[in-house]
């Protein structure tokens, strides 16, 4: 693995983004809620995110580049869990966006990124092919002998996610497949080969070929997505813009539109 670049920029990268975070209450963001034709900010910024803020974060950072000319965003979809161990063994990136707080914290305790912090939150359904063929009513119909379950792996965020929710509800998890993202979880749901599957809000609204049954409030587990700029980020100015970016308003109204919830 080539040696790392030197982190320079830790310090300066760390209080950027914490003061980001805390001022986000205190009104619009001049920079999200204006976008500029120009600005200081140039070259290629690498955005490594969770699988399902895919196409959303498509649309924020069509935004960002919007008020950032000299900026080129390039998006990295994949489980979370999967981006973690790719950073950790090398992958080169300016900013991780992660559907949990643990992948996060991993990369960050390996000394390769900066504060976790919170832009967005999601929910659990069960997804079903469209017309829900097999009659699937709740968690407990997934442990129904035959049925064809898909859930991400236990070391994927909606993997783990989905088994908190089965604790929830007193349920032994069902027999299942072992994904290793929720957009191959949707995939095998819309195409028929998996009877029923456990997904986030946002992926269901998104895909016309499966139907979405909701869970109640009480089996609800908190999702919660981090950003965090990576240490040895080859663009830690843009890389910084952007984390900030994620928590202001033009960001926010965009999530939201897809179907997120607030941090």
């Amino acid at each position: 693995m080539p040696p790392r670049r030197s982190r320079r920029v830790a310090a300066l990268l760390a209080a950027s983004l914490v003061a980001a975070a805390a001022c986000g209450d205190d009104g619009p963001d001049p920079e999200a809620a204006a976008p500029r034709a120009s600005s200081s900010l140039r070259g290629t910024l690498v955005v490594l995110a969770a699988s399902s803020l895919d196409p959303a974060l498509g649309a924020v950072a069509a935004r960002f580049e919007a008020a950032h000319d000299g900026v080129a965003v390039e998006l990295g979809f994949d489980g979370s869990s999967t981006l973690a161990t790719q950073i950790v063994e090398g992958a080169p990136g300016d900013v991780f966006a992660s559907a949990d707080e643990a992948n996060l914290t991993r990369v960050r305790d390996a000394g390769l990124a900066g504060p976790a912090v919170p832009f967005a939150t999601n929910e659990l359904v069960i997804v079903v092919p469209t017309g829900n063929p097999a009659g699937v009513r709740d968690l407990h119909d997934l442990t129904r002998p035959g049925l064809r379950v898909a859930l991400c792996g236990p070391e994927v965020p909606c993997g783990r996610y989905a088994g908190l929710a089965f604790d929830r509800a007193r349920v032994a998890g069902p027999v299942a497949s072992a994904e290793p993202n929720v957009r191959a979880v949707l995939t095998k749901v819309a195409l028929g080969e998996a009877d029923a599957g456990i997904a986030y809000a946002t992926d269901a609204l998104g895909d016309a070929a499966v139907d979405a049954i909701d869970l109640p409030t009480e089996l609800q587990v908190p999702v919660t997505y981090h950003v965090g700029v990576l240490q040895d980020a080859p663009n830690p100015a843009a890389a910084t813009s952007f984390a900030a970016f994620l928590t202001g308003p033009a960001a926010q109204a965009i999530l939201r539109d897809a179907g997120f919830g607030p941090p």
